[in-house]
């Protein structure tokens, strides 16, 4: 039986690690830190558990063998190295952190200290995404040539566990990054995952179009990021982020390949639609895929807490999202110097 921390109990906390960590009979829940220590006792009233007053207060306790960390975005290389350091496993919210520098040091302090770094990349779980890894890697539509992939919903002002236009993700000295770290991560992760390949190079523009705060300002931060990619085994393709459809969310990706089309979670009824170079088509009914009005069980939880139990690197590791994380930080400069950037990976 594992120990395990929460560090954050906002909403993905509430929503995700938390209810996960307790249906999980591998775990148990022991301890929670939260700036609001009100929204902590609550928690642990509920789940059990023992609430600490700092970070610091947690993490030396001997007996916690793992924490998650779902903080504000700019505190995830700090709590997760001392947390490494401290001799606990970690699960880290996405975006890994916000620079490719305190992400590489989040890589670094894991292989000294041999604990585990992980990272919820959670579309990498979803079940049609596995299969359409599967499916590509067996040849079904041939080498791929060009894609695009898409995530887009109407913005964070629900999602918070402080609803309004003055949510942390709206707050540069909080989330330091926007849609690109919030919803473009997944996507470009998520490219990685299915091909195999890497990006290898992007031309970008990350830009505010219409995300007002409560004082109808522009918020500091990107609510739209148009991204073209070039893939190491030469395909090319355009990730788009956004946080301004205002309407039904998407969250497709599309492939095309040199025998035929894939559709990803671009159908109500069908996971995966296939199309052929001949024209016959291949439907597949595997989930639907989760939204912020209706989230479903993600299995980043179970996924982390079952290397814990087989002592390995979890899949989603630290290192293995750092080639994420160079692509993000490499759009980010080719948006601001208005020119395609090269990604070179380690």
């Amino acid at each position: 039986m594992f120990k395990v921390g929460v560090i954050g109990c906002g909403k993905i906390a509430q929503v995700r690690h938390i209810p996960e960590y307790a249906e999980n009979r591998q775990v148990e829940l022991a301890a929670y830190y939260d700036l609001n220590i009100d929204r902590a006792r609550k928690i642990a009233q509920k789940y059990g558990g023992k609430v600490y007053s700092s970070v610091a207060e947690l993490l030396a306790d001997p007996t916690i063998d793992a924490v998650s960390v779902c903080t504000a975005n700019t505190s995830h290389a700090e709590i997760s190295i001392a947390a490494l350091k401290a001799g606990k496993h970690v699960l880290c919210e996405k975006p890994m952190a916000t620079t490719l520098e305190d992400c590489e040091a989040m890589v670094k302090t894991a292989r000294e200290t041999g604990k585990f770094l992980m990272v919820g990349q959670n579309q990498r779980l979803a079940r049609a995404h596995v299969k359409a890894k599967e499916l590509i890697q067996e040849g079904l539509i041939g080498e791929i040539v060009s894609f695009r992939t898409t995530f887009g919903h109407g913005g964070p002002e629900t999602w918070s566990i402080d609803p309004g236009k003055n949510v942390w993700f709206f707050d540069k000295n909080k989330a330091a990054l926007g849609v690109m770290a919030d919803l473009g991560i997944h996507k470009t992760d998520l490219i990685h995952f299915i091909t195999g390949q890497t990006v290898v190079e992007t031309t970008a523009r990350l830009v505010t179009l219409d995300k007002h705060d409560a004082s109808g300002n522009l918020i500091s931060v990107d609510d739209n990021a148009f991204c073209i990619y070039r893939l190491s085994g030469g395909a090319m393709g355009t990730m788009t982020a956004s946080w301004t459809h205002y309407g039904a969310e998407d969250n497709s990706t599309v492939f095309y390949g040199t025998k035929g089309i894939m559709r990803i979670y671009d159908d109500p009824e069908f996971s995966i639609k296939v199309t052929t170079r001949e024209g016959d088509k291949i439907l597949y009914q595997t989930d639907r895929i989760q939204t912020n009005d209706n989230q479903t069980k993600s299995g980043i939880i179970d996924a982390f807490v079952q290397s814990l139990v087989e002592d390995r690197e979890p899949e989603i590791s630290g290192a293995e999202v750092l080639k994420t994380m160079r692509v993000i930080f490499a759009s980010i400069e080719s948006s601001n110097k208005g020119c395609t950037v090269a990604i070179h990976h380690k």
